[in-house]
């Protein structure tokens, strides 16, 4: 786990970004109800306001309108009162993401490496990407292409792998602290 300093003084939202399966939302969650901040799960939003499933997003106009509405959709949250992201996989991959999550956020890396992927996605069978019989071998790919992007935008590294998501709550707010999100904090606001 490392930490790097915020420039700002203050950003208005914690936002988690990561590999599918490094447990943005299923820690998410949890760590915006221990800080008292609304909770939003980037995929989850965008299923809502399309009435689609991200597959069916995929499927209908392929990654890149896909991305364009991933796009759209975090700025509009960044614009939005403060709150806690999840955010998908592959956000990063635009630089205008990129950008808007250096200006108006706390960056969360949450990570896992591609064998804790495969294990807590050995079931899944919703994600597009995945959708292939070389799984492991599109993990690795997505890897090395991301991996950088999100220690780009980060300020925060925690590696999520061997603990509950509870555990890594726990952890990630000690750390936290220290850049002002606190329980305390936000539980008035």
């Amino acid at each position: 786990m490392h930490s790097v300093p915020l420039a700002h003084t203050q950003a208005p939202h914690l936002v988690l970004v990561g590999p599918m399966g490094a447990g943005k939302s299923s820690i998410g969650k949890r760590l915006a109800e221990r800080l008292g901040l609304p909770f939003v799960d980037a995929d989850r939003a965008l299923e809502e306001r399309t009435g689609a499933s991200i597959a069916q997003i995929f499927d209908c106009e392929g990654e890149a309108g896909f991305r364009q509405r991933e796009s759209r959709l975090l700025a509009e949250l960044l614009a939005s009162p403060r709150q806690l992201i999840a955010t998908g996989g592959g956000v990063v991959l635009s630089a205008e993401n990129r950008a808007q999550l250096a200006a108006h956020a706390f960056v969360v890396h949450l990570d896992v490496d591609v064998a804790g992927q495969l294990h807590r996605l050995r079931y899944c069978r919703s994600r597009p990407l995945l959708q292939r019989p070389d799984r492991e071998q599109v993990l690795t790919q997505m890897a090395l292409t991301r991996t950088p992007l999100y220690a780009q935008v980060a300020h925060l590294h925690f590696d999520t792998e061997g603990h509950s998501p509870e555990e890594a709550v726990q952890l990630l707010l000690a750390v936290l602290q220290p850049h002002g999100f606190t329980p305390d904090e936000y539980r008035d606001r």
